[in-house]
């Protein structure tokens, strides 16, 4: 599939991310694309964040792709159960957080307990790093084990945002790109 043919929902994490976050560069290039906007991005309530996910995706006039970065992987896990009757044919999830360690870190993020680990109906692609302060390398494994992803090994990448340097991040279109060609 190419990405004009879809409808791309991309879902941020905790706080919805700057304006030099790679997902909002991502969403300003890619026509199709648009951010699942949510109520409180630094208050998180995990019903509300999948509620709009699924409202979202059973909104949409093509086949979903949904782009999901840390806390926003995350909501996307809990929302999966309820995307059966959207037309989801698959997802990227980047940075997928461990919940307990962010839980810790932040504990305003602790409605996302517990961590859904249900195989996702659709396909699915995980990029992890392996200094990610959100998640161990071992632990994005097991992570993508649970859910059926392809796991990409992304090397020492922090939490792949704009603070880890990645602002247009051209490998994760690549990624991406690839990706959509399976489908």
């Amino acid at each position: 599939m190419k990405t004009g043919e879809l409808d791309i929902l991309i879902l941020p994490g905790l706080g919805g991310g700057t304006e030099n976050h790679w997902y909002r560069r991502w969403n300003s290039k890619l026509k199709t694309a648009r951010i699942v906007d949510q109520e409180n991005w630094l208050a998180p309530d995990r019903d509300a964040w999948t509620n709009n996910i699924v409202a979202a995706a059973k909104s949409a006039d093509r086949p979903v792709f949904m782009i999901a970065h840390s806390l926003g992987a995350a909501a996307l896990t809990h929302a999966a159960p309820h995307l059966s009757d959207a037309n989801v044919v698959g997802a990227m999830l980047v940075a997928m957080p461990d919940l307990t360690t962010v839980q810790e870190l932040i504990p305003e993020t602790d409605g996302f307990l517990p961590a859904s680990t249900a195989p996702l109906s659709f396909p699915s692609l995980m990029v992890a790093s392996r200094n990610d302060f959100y998640c161990s390398y071992q632990r994005a494994e097991e992570t993508a084990l649970d859910l059926g992803s392809l796991l990409i090994d992304a090397g020492e990448q922090g939490h792949i945002n704009d603070e880890s340097g990645h602002g247009p991040w051209p490998e994760g279109l690549m990624a991406l790109s690839k990706f959509l060609t399976r489908i």
